[in-house]
């Protein structure tokens, strides 16, 4: 095996091989349309491979490289192929070495653009400050090591949190920005100009411990060519050709590394999908893809259209929504086989109903012999995914979250819980000490460990332990304060607990504890995400009639465990599915501002709009032979019920490739008879008459309270009134206890509820 660090004795590699020679087509040629044999055989120069999804990209990708190793163009080592996940990396080999054999070994600049840095940085590091054994340092260390330098600076942590600067220094590594070229318009946004100098300062000691980040492995690469001229000159010679797979998705900072590198021999091939770029918001800049011709002149553009994985229905749809965007390149996808079943475009009554409706159609394939693992459910945002978890548990559908947690095994939740389980029960010793010092209050882990001693020699609970250590000397006096504090609160909370409701309790706990604020202040991406989840939690507590009935069916939720059951339903987001494929997909909860998402929008306007129609093309690009797509009239979202309209999206889709059932809005219509998929043979009801309520005319309910002791204000409904609820629909008061009503619901159930979850009718 060569040196791959050799430069100075680089083989010869431009003898054809015998079967170039001879003129007979190899095999792995094989099968492959005209697009594809193209984008394989055109090895020199600058090419831009526009893969469609489902058209054969990885193949071509792998092929490609194949051949050039067989027919004897340039050597393993002489090759940089750039993957953005090892796996991908992996999967590159596998299928290169299954067609040309071992020597795919020799391939030791096939990787991720991060470990291929690391290999670079290591052999010049001095040239960057740094040693050859220098460490990498992850998030968490990244961040601890920025609240260092912003408590020595005085920046107050709890409006400027340290999570945030990383984030922001991580956007301006991913721009290829150093300190000194961030753009003065930049410096402003965080703690009135201090993370400037942070980032410096921040940069200074990363120098002193020997360490990078993950942002520095690309950033300071690029600084070694910028800076080095003759280094960068013996890799440009070093690689006489170079792949690149998900172009769509390099950071500018990646982007001017590969430019770089690409300006000797300017054998160049990317492969990506304009149409696919959805990590804009990871610092993706799909701008990278769309001006390559520009940056490489006289650069072939290939396109792949031919789709071997959805039906004509499918792609037309898809192909449809997408055209709307004006950045784009440009392609239409096709394929061979015709027909298949349009796109189901279904309006339910709200989440709940939008949850049955996609189990009853599950339940009738499954009759039809269709395997879960067939089918997937793919949501924008994370909160969505509770109802459809809590309607196939109670329907035994075996179903997975892909990437992510189960709703009730997520941190916040399991906090969340966590407070209502101590109020519950203050033995609950796990519960308490989960969230002792959540959010930070003061009260390390030294006095937990008192806490634990005290309630073993005097055989009690934790609480009870912390109620006699607060009246002694033992912790120090803000350790004492902090808990005695934590210990009122939870009193207050459980005396108060009879006379409010469990979700009015749960919304208070948050409150007061600063656990809402611990969020809010949180400048990560998915802080966000985890108050929508909260907001979620409490909107599921309205079916249960009391906090115990709530914790009991989470509790046998939780240990509903998955079995070794091969055949389960998958549950994920968008993001999640790109590259994956089933037969049936299933889209929730298309309706404006939540997809589109309002923060994507808010935040990047036009081109954050884009994006969102991207997601939705990747979305239905998943589906091999049906798609649904679900929209409610009804929705819970960031703490509130809303009204929304249907997303701008469906408007967009071509009339030809869909097929409607139910009516936007579900107003004025009995939608009694309503059925998404006539084809299977079913029905279900979810609509009803007259949704759209007259707000203004909804009584004004009198506050319960949320001090202790306080007795609820009596109802202002009376016996035989109609009301409305937003879950159960339209019912009739049939008896009234304080402010809890019993109502006979049309939907056939009687149900205790509390009034302020009512209205008039």
């Amino acid at each position: 095996m060569s040196d791959p660090f050799d430069l100075d004795n680089l083989p010869e590699s431009n003898t054809p091989s015998p079967q170039a020679e001879a003129h007979v087509p190899p095999f792995y040629l094989e099968g492959l349309n005209e697009p594809q044999l193209e984008a394989i055989e055109q090895i020199d120069g600058p090419v831009l491979v526009l893969a469609g999804a489902g058209t054969g990209k990885t193949r071509v990708l792998t092929t490609r490289l194949a051949h050039i190793l067989a027919t004897g163009r340039a050597y393993p080592n002489q090759i940089l192929a750039v993957t953005f996940t090892n796996k991908a990396a992996l999967e590159m080999k596998e299928r290169v070495g299954s067609i040309i054999g071992d020597a795919v070994e020799n391939m030791f600049w096939l990787g991720t653009f991060h470990s291929i840095c690391v290999k670079i940085l290591r052999r010049h590091a001095d040239l960057v400050g740094l040693g050859s054994n220098f460490t990498i340092l992850d998030q968490d260390d990244q961040v601890r090591l920025l609240k260092q330098l912003a408590r020595a600076a005085d920046v107050d942590e709890k409006r400027y949190p340290p999570r945030m600067l990383a984030g922001i220094i991580d956007g301006w590594k991913n721009k290829g920005l150093l300190p000194h070229q961030v753009p003065k318009s930049e410096a402003q946004s965080y703690a009135e100009g201090m993370g400037i100098k942070l980032y410096i300062q921040y940069q200074e000691r990363l120098k002193v411990l020997n360490a990078a980040d993950f942002g520095d492995l690309i950033l300071l690469c690029v600084h070694l060519f910028q800076k080095n001229p003759h280094i960068l000159s013996e890799y440009q010679q070093r690689f006489k050709y170079i792949l690149i797979d998900e172009y769509q998705d390099t950071n500018v900072s990646q982007y001017l590394w590969l430019r770089l590198l690409a300006m000797g021999h300017k054998n160049i091939c990317c492969v990506g999908d304009d149409d696919q770029s959805i990590y804009g918001w990871r610092g993706a800049e799909v701008g990278n893809i769309l001006k390559f011709e520009k940056d490489f002149e006289g650069a072939k553009t290939i396109r792949l259209e031919q789709n071997y994985r959805s039906t004509t229905h499918i792609l037309g749809a898809a192909s449809g929504l997408i055209d709307v965007n004006q950045g784009r390149l440009g392609k239409t996808l096709w394929t061979a086989e015709q027909g298949g079943e349009k796109v189901a475009i279904n309006a339910v009554w709200d989440g709940r109903a939008e949850a049955r409706a996609i189990g009853e159609i599950v339940e009738e394939l499954q009759r039809k012999k269709q395997h879960l693992s067939e089918m997937a459910v793919l949501v924008r945002a994370g909160f969505q995914t509770r109802e459809f978890e809590e309607n196939f548990l109670t329907l035994g559908l075996s179903y997975r979250i892909i990437g992510g947690v189960r709703f009730y095994e997520r941190a916040e939740i399991r906090d969340a819980m966590a407070y209502l389980r101590v109020i519950q029960n203050p033995d609950d010793a796990l519960a308490f000490e989960r969230i002792i010092n959540v959010p930070k209050r003061g009260i390390g882990d030294a006095t937990v460990q008192k806490l634990h001693l005290i309630a073993r020699a005097g055989e009690t609970s934790l609480m009870s332990a912390a109620r006699d250590i607060v009246e002694t000397e033992e912790l120090s006096k803000k350790a004492r304060a902090s808990l005695k504090t934590l210990i009122s609160s939870f009193d207050r909370w459980r005396e108060m607990s009879p006379d409010i409701s469990h979700m009015d309790l749960t919304d208070t706990v948050l409150e007061e504890s600063g656990y809402y604020d611990k969020w809010k202040t949180d400048k990560s991406p998915d802080a966000p995400g985890k108050l929508d989840n909260l907001s979620e939690l409490i909107r599921g507590m309205e079916s249960f009639e009391d906090l115990a009935e709530f914790l009991e069916h989470v509790s046998l939720v939780m240990d509903t465990t998955a079995n070794d059951k091969t055949d389960y339903i998958s549950i994920m987001t968008l993001h999640g599915s790109k590259g994956l494929e089933y037969d049936t997909i299933f889209l929730p909860g298309w309706e404006e501002e939540l997809f589109p998402s309002k923060r994507s929008i808010d935040e990047n306007g036009e081109k954050g709009l884009e994006e969102e129609r991207r997601l939705a093309y990747v979305g239905i690009t998943r589906a091999k032979k049906r798609a649904y797509i679900f929209y409610a009239a009804s929705r819970y979202m960031f703490g509130n019920y809303t009204s929304p309209i249907p997303s701008r999206f469906i408007a967009e889709l071509p009339e030809e490739h869909t097929v409607r059932h139910g009516q936007q809005g579900l107003s004025s219509t009995d939608q009694s008879n309503y059925n998404p998929s006539p084809s299977l043979g079913f029905n279900f009801g979810e609509g009803r008459e007259n949704y759209q309520l007259d707000r203004s005319k909804t009584k004004k309910r009198s506050s319960s309270g949320r001090g202790a002791n306080k007795k609820p204000a009596p109802s202002e409904f009376s016996v035989g009134e109609r009301v409305f609820h937003d879950k159960f629909g339209y019912g009739e008061v049939s008896s009234i206890d304080g402010n809890k009503l019993m109502i006979e619901f049309e939907m056939g159930s009687s149900r205790k509820v509390m009034d302020s979850f009512i209205k008039p009718a």
